[in-house]
């Protein structure tokens, strides 16, 4: 495996930029090819199977593009299709949770944990079954958040309709007390601030995307994989399955450096 060749991220729309984001700081040198599935979003209210299918579809793609590993950038594709993947595959590959799992279970001081994402990712009960795998008593609350991806994707990630349905949604796991909370969906960074605004100081945030990128670079240190040379100035490649110029507009508004151009290509055919 070329150690330099590029990383390999993809999420189902526009919210794995999250974790592209973390990885262009945490790694500067990697070169890397993003696919959004702007076409087939959101996952979150797809069947598993479903969600397995377009993962490999994309891996597929992922794979002409000659990449050295693959982070499935996406809560709902990491839960439901990464242990069905990881078969097909001879490259490392990982997904969101487990980094974030790790985080929340060092941070807690209570042992009480909660964890919001789409209705897909909170019904797959992955995160409770990760957690516990850690720490069999900790006390996990899920909650489904599925209006927070419609907001950030309308940009309304500081807004007083934001604010509100915050605090509806997250009202339940301020009456358990929870001394953690697990933004288990890679949309959801964005909306930090309302969170932190919302749970108080004493509840620690639990960023998934940030840690995985630490995972990331540990997992490509440890297999030789981390890039040796300069990449020069065609470092980054995105691709998506539809609304090339939104998808170009959002992710220059949350990235370092602005993306010159997103490549539309029908995922359809892999």
């Amino acid at each position: 495996m070329d150690r330099n060749a590029p990383i390999g991220v993809f999420d189902s729309g526009i919210g794995g930029l999250t974790v592209a984001r973390e990885i262009i700081r945490q790694m500067p040198n990697e070169r890397m090819v993003y696919f959004g599935d702007t076409a087939r979003l959101p996952y979150g209210s797809k069947s598993q199977d479903t969600v397995i299918r377009y993962s490999r579809q994309i891996i597929r793609f992922l794979k002409t593009q000659n990449v050295k590993a693959i982070v499935i950038a996406c809560n709902t594709a990491t839960a439901c299709a990464l242990e069905a993947v990881k078969e097909d595959l001879d490259i490392p590959i990982i997904g969101v949770i487990n980094a974030g799992v790790r985080t929340a279970v060092n941070s807690t001081r209570n042992g009480k944990i909660g964890v919001i994402g789409t209705a897909a990712t909170i019904r797959s009960d992955v995160y409770t079954k990760e957690l516990k795998k850690l720490r069999a008593d900790l006390e996990i609350i899920g909650k489904p958040c599925p209006l927070f991806v419609p907001l950030v994707e309308e940009g309304l990630w500081h807004d007083t309709v934001t604010d509100e349905i915050a605090s509806r949604y997250l009202s339940c796991l301020k009456g358990k007390y929870i001394d953690t909370l697990v933004m288990g969906c890679t949309h959801y960074p964005l909306l930090r601030s309302t969170f932190r605004r919302v749970m108080g100081d004493e509840v620690t945030l639990v960023n998934p995307a940030y840690e995985t990128a630490i995972e990331l670079k540990a997992l490509l240190e440890e297999n030789g994989l981390s890039c040796t040379e300069n990449p020069g100035e065609d470092q980054y490649h995105f691709f998506v399955s539809d609304q090339a110029e939104n998808f170009t507009n959002f992710a220059t508004a949350i990235l370092p450096n602005e993306i010159q151009e997103t490549k539309q290509i029908n995922i359809e055919e892999y």
